[in-house]
């Protein structure tokens, strides 16, 4: 009795999450519009532009462009977290704060 079995290559190369496959869209030169994100995944219009403000606050820098008659395209222009494995921005630094008054 044989068993069929998947190529390994066609599943190690494809995002597994919904997360990773929106960043791969957006990743692409032209970026993407609302209506292909939400063709892609099954979503509704204001649920695609929530999950690209998501990745905006993850640190993302996404870029919304918008040509003539044509429909606002996002693209991400660069990833303020490359290093990090989990994509989140640094953490938040005060630069100059004063310092505590003295409890005398």
């Amino acid at each position: 009795m044989m068993t069929k079995t998947r190529p390994a290559t066609s599943r190690a190369k494809r995002p597994k999450t919904k997360k990773a496959q929106l960043i791969r869209m957006l990743s692409a030169k032209a970026g993407a519009d609302v209506e292909a994100i939400s063709k892609k995944f099954g979503w509704q219009n204001h649920t695609t532009r929530a999950a690209v403000t998501g990745l905006k606050k993850a640190g993302y820098a996404v870029r919304t462009e918008k040509e003539g008659g044509r429909p606002i395209r996002y693209r991400i222009v660069a990833n303020a977290a490359d290093a990090g494995a989990d994509n989140r921005p640094p953490a938040f630094e005060t630069k100059g704060s004063p310092e505590p008054a003295n409890a005398g």
